[in-house]
């Protein structure tokens, strides 16, 4: 293996740990809102912990397609210091746009290297990611327009109860 190559492979194996990151991150946001009652909250971040789990599975399942080693690291805790009930919504959009970057950089280092097969797999998160921005900037402006009223959020709440578990549909090659 190249060192070109090896850049792009500890980038991927870096990315790896951030995607539990996120998963541990948004278990953290449904714990907030399981203790603040708000149950159907609680059911959208922790399907999107779900999600992040998943994507660090593929990421895994791309590299050991691919002879490259996969070695994990340790989680960090989570240090988003939750008070208000917008406060996980916006860390979201936060983390979303920083996951976002990351998947640029191993893109670019990529396409440096000239790694078409792995840009091919990274196609599928770049439009993972703007549906990930896409939904945390709906749900803050939901909060924003109907947090304050009491009725309007247990409407809302109900309406992120509904949000079901959906496994990725990306086929790793």
């Amino acid at each position: 293996m190249s060192s070109e190559r090896s850049k792009v492979a500890e980038l991927l194996n870096e990315q790896v740990n951030k995607e539990f990151y996120s998963a541990y991150l948004y278990l953290d946001f449904a714990n907030f809102y399981e203790d603040k009652g708000l149950k159907g909250f609680a059911n959208w971040f922790n399907i999107q912990a779900q999600e992040e789990r998943d994507h660090a599975l593929l990421f895994i399942a791309y590299m050991h397609q691919n002879d490259m080693k996969v070695s994990l690291e340790a989680i960090d805790k989570p240090s988003a210091k939750l008070k208000e009930l917008m406060d996980p919504l916006k860390e979201s959009l936060k983390h979303e746009k920083y996951v976002t970057a990351l998947i640029h950089n191993i893109y670019a280092a990529a396409s440096e290297e000239k790694d078409f097969r792995c840009m091919q797999f990274l196609d599928w998160f770049i439009k993972e990611q703007a549906e990930e921005e896409d939904n945390s900037r709906s749900n803050i402006q939901k909060m924003e327009l109907f947090g304050g009223d009491a009725k309007a959020l247990y409407l809302l709440d109900q309406e992120m109860q509904a949000r079901t578990y959906a496994a990725p549909s990306l086929t790793i090659g």
